[in-house]
């Protein structure tokens, strides 16, 4: 399970609501993960986001330092936002995400994620038994 109370937007937009996200997410022990999660965007609308991607392990001389990556289908920038996110139609729009984390324990991360050029999403994760 996923959870971030946070996102640090690059713009200072005086539009920019707080985003809160709650996620799953499931790794294979490959590393390829696959989920979903629901959030308040930067404009304070429900959104969601489904996603495939891969966690990269052992890329560091740091062993709990990981990468990840993932990409899926985005929905929830409508009407005067629509314009926020590319390729929007109906409020649905390709998305992608980048980001590097830490595991503290086998069961507990926290991840930076990069949200394109709009800023970045802080977050931290426990595994669900």
């Amino acid at each position: 399970m996923e959870f971030s109370p946070y996102a640090l937007h690059f713009s200072g937009s005086s539009e920019h609501k707080p985003v809160v996200l709650l996620g799953l997410e499931r790794e294979r022990p490959d590393g390829i993960i696959w989920g979903g999660s629901v959030f308040s965007n930067s404009f304070g609308q429900p959104s969601a986001y489904v996603f495939g991607g891969q966690r990269l392990y052992r890329w560091s001389p740091w062993d709990p330092l990981y990468a990840e990556w993932s990409a899926g289908l985005l929905y929830g920038y409508v009407g005067q936002y629509k314009d926020k996110v590319p390729l929007n139609y109906k409020g649905f729009s390709p998305g992608i995400t980048a980001g590097i984390g830490w595991q503290f324990t086998p069961t507990f991360a926290g991840q930076i994620h990069l949200l394109g050029n709009s800023g970045l999403l802080f977050s931290i994760s426990a595994d669900l038994p």
